[in-house]
């Protein structure tokens, strides 16, 4: 059945490719240009010759469906990969997807909070105020307190138009397994399920909800990003109700400029919120297009942005959050040696891979880059050309960096047009200097100490019982002589490797001792910290010491 459904499915998309005669940008490839011939047997090709290509491929992407219309958005942002008039034609895909009916969305929401849609607003606009691939928004008053809302409806069906594409992709990502030699290092079943399960999120608009509350107290009080507030009696997996927010389309250069809104300070700040959610909260904003992005008209010097639609956000390990500012630094700083180790360490390339070899790559597709402003740099070209250098170093796609990925290409688009000068390396450096510094050094030393410090007086008590357990296997272990050599050696090891042990429980209890010592005090120096570590460590390595000095006698 499955096969069925795909086959299917691609007799669909190949059909409404022809009927907006876009098959010709499919011959155009050198692959299938002997195949050019077929165009002229489309029957639509006389009829879709006075539409603009633009409009062709919006409207297709529309039929094809949410996923489809997705990657249109990412699109429209890179003006930069594609022409003008498509770019502003993809634009429109942001949220002008043709609406569903406004009282089968009424019906909807009626049911998810089960009474009547009068009880819980006083007014409810039934023709939406926009619609986009998954979900429409409409325009509410509560009830209750008279607070202007927007309500998002999830669209009726959407979830199995999702589900047919994403088992498409599945079985195009298996093909190419098969028959394509790169695609092993591009894990495109790894890429898939990254992208299924981003979608799933999003379609839940509870989970949405608990996104926008959670970004909300990352940015409480702050000047450089306001997320609504939801309200959660009325929300549900279908129902998203948030405070209504008026802001200028960060799309619209024109308002922006008419208002008098400092764009190159606009677009330095969008470039901070980027990294601060990345670096400082490890949960960001992952669907950045200009649709979900708005600009603050009442600070005009230093702008505030307002963002809405918290469906796709992403987030990063310790590790890789770790491996990613080093190596964007080091980019920086063009050090392209430490980028090279970077990337075995993490485990992205091969333990076996030349360094100066891979050194050498990487410094030869960077070095052109530096010290030219952003309207000078191809971003996407400059990743193209590093994915071509790694794949020779079977570097593999990392699929948890693919949503960081779309967002840095959003982040650079939105960039481009605000502020065609802006120095987005210059712009970043300090932000991840300042992080780095925080990471490393006696600060974050005296941090992790604290935070473990309540595992270690737990398990203080213990430490007596484990010392005598200790001494008992050492004496027994004495008595053992007659065990024959080969068995004495294992002891030895064993009691080697258990003093070390000891070692590392003298050095934590020293650290909760000044742990202990330091809450009750309002000052801290760190000389007291350094004694008290290497005074009690050092009398645990002597104690140690000697335990293994008798032990050998």
């Amino acid at each position: 059945m499955k096969s069925i459904s795909r086959l299917v499915r691609l007799i669909q998309i190949s059909f409404i490719l022809f009927r907006y005669n876009l098959d010709e940008l499919i011959y155009s490839l050198n692959l299938f240009s002997p195949l050019r011939f077929f165009a002229y047997f489309n029957p639509y090709r006389k009829i879709n010759k006075k539409v603009p290509r633009g409009e062709r491929i919006r409207l297709a992407l529309e039929d094809l469906g949410p996923i489809f219309v997705k990657f249109g958005q990412t699109l429209s942002t890179r003006r930069d990969f594609i022409p003008i008039d498509i770019a502003d034609e993809l634009a429109k895909l942001q949220d002008r997807v043709p609406p569903f009916s406004g009282e089968e969305a009424k019906s909807i929401i009626e049911i998810c909070i089960q009474r009547p849609i009068e009880d819980a607003f006083s007014e409810f606009d039934i023709n939406p105020l926009a619609s986009a691939s998954i979900a429409q928004v409409h325009a509410a008053k509560l009830l209750s307190t008279g607070q202007e809302v927007v309500v998002k409806v999830l669209r009726p069906g959407v979830y199995k138009r999702i589900s047919k594409d994403i088992d498409l992709l599945y079985a195009l990502a298996d093909l190419a397994i098969r028959y394509w030699r790169p695609a092993k290092q591009l894990r495109p079943r790894e890429i898939v399920a990254e992208f299924e399960a981003c979608l799933k999120d999003e379609l839940d608009l509870l989970r949405e909800g608990a996104n926008a509350s959670q970004l909300r107290r990352n940015f409480f009080n702050s000047d450089l990003l306001y997320i609504p507030e939801v309200y959660w009696p009325y929300t549900s997996h279908k129902v998203l109700v948030m405070e209504r927010i008026y802001g200028i389309s960060i799309s619209d250069i024109s308002t922006l400029k008419k208002q008098k809104i400092n764009l190159k300070k606009l677009a330095e700040r969008g470039v901070k919120i980027f990294f601060t959610q990345v670096f400082r909260d490890c949960f960001f904003h992952a669907d950045m297009h200009p649709g979900n992005i708005f600009v603050s008209p009442q600070h005009k010097e230093n702008p505030q942005y307002l963002g809405v639609d918290f469906g796709i956000m992403g987030s990063l390990s310790p590790e890789d959050q770790r491996y990613l500012a080093e190596n964007l630094l080091a980019f920086f700083n063009r050090d392209y040696r430490r980028v090279a180790q970077l990337h075995v360490e993490s485990g992205w390339v091969a333990e076996n891979t030349r360094i100066n070899e891979f050194e050498a790559a990487i410094r030869t597709v960077c070095e052109p880059i530096f010290e030219r402003p952003l309207k000078e740099i191809s971003f996407g070209q400059l990743l193209l050309r590093l994915f071509q250098t790694a794949r020779r170093f079977n570097m593999e796609v990392q699929p948890q960096l693919v949503l960081l990925q779309k967002t840095l290409f959003n982040v650079e688009g939105l960039g481009r047009q605000l502020y065609p000068d802006l120095d987005l390396w210059n712009t970043a450096k300090p932000f991840l200097e300042h992080w780095l510094r925080k990471q490393v050094g006696p600060r974050a030393f005296l941090r992790k100490i604290r935070e473990y410090a309540p595992y270690w007086a737990e398990k203080t008590p213990e430490i007596p019982d484990l010392f005598y357990q200790l001494m008992l296997e050492l004496r027994h272990l004495k008595k053992s002589t007659k065990c024959g050599y080969c068995a004495i050696e294992k002891e030895k090891k064993k009691a080697s490797q258990k003093s070390f042990w000891t070692i590392g429980l003298g050095i934590a209890v020293a650290c909760i001792v000044w742990v202990l010592l330091d809450l009750g005090f309002k000052t801290f120096s760190l000389a007291p910290v350094y004694l008290g570590v290497l005074g009690i460590g050092g009398l645990t390595l002597f104690l140690s010491a000697m335990i293994n000095l008798r032990k050998l006698n």
